[in-house]
């Protein structure tokens, strides 16, 4: 190998490397982060309009059982009230990795619901958003939820 080649290869790993750490970095991290809190805090209660301002309109779900939805059918389900024999769920986020390429960023964290009240059934879904920055706003347009089959003990 050529010392040019060398030198080309070894400036090259630099250079993906880093891309990597300045995907790592994501300058908004915290605001993404406090985003989610609040929108996970809003979604415990039912509440519409925090479910309205964290999607976006053209909002692409895919739930944990495989159907698709957007921000329409989730709004109107909200609408329709919740289920009185449903026990009521609370979301928080653990294990958040926040990456953001300019006016892009990618959340992925493990959901915890918990659901009841003495003793709460935890579940846990592994999800992934993408969010979009416009005017200065960020907003989820793809989400992406998978049950997890074995949870871990908090």
């Amino acid at each position: 190998m050529t010392r040019l080649a060398a030198w080309t290869i070894i400036a090259l790993q630099l250079g993906a490397f880093g891309a990597a750490r300045a995907a790592d970095s994501a300058p908004d991290a915290a605001e993404l982060k406090a985003l989610l809190d609040y929108f996970l805090d809003g979604a415990s209660r039912n509440d519409i309009a925090v479910h309205d301002r964290f999607w976006a309109d053209e909002l692409i779900y895919t739930r944990s059982v495989g159907v698709r939805t957007d921000k329409a059918e989730i709004l109107a389900g909200l609408r329709a009230g919740p289920d009185p024999a449903k026990t009521p769920t609370r979301y928080s986020a653990e294990d958040v990795r926040i990456r953001q390429y300019g006016d892009t960023a990618i959340v992925a964290f493990r959901l915890v619901g918990e659901v009841g009240g003495e003793k709460p059934e935890r579940l846990e879904y592994l999800n992934t958003g993408t969010f979009l920055r416009r005017e200065g706003e960020w907003r989820a347009i793809a989400w992406q939820a998978t049950r997890v089959s074995e949870p871990h003990s908090p």
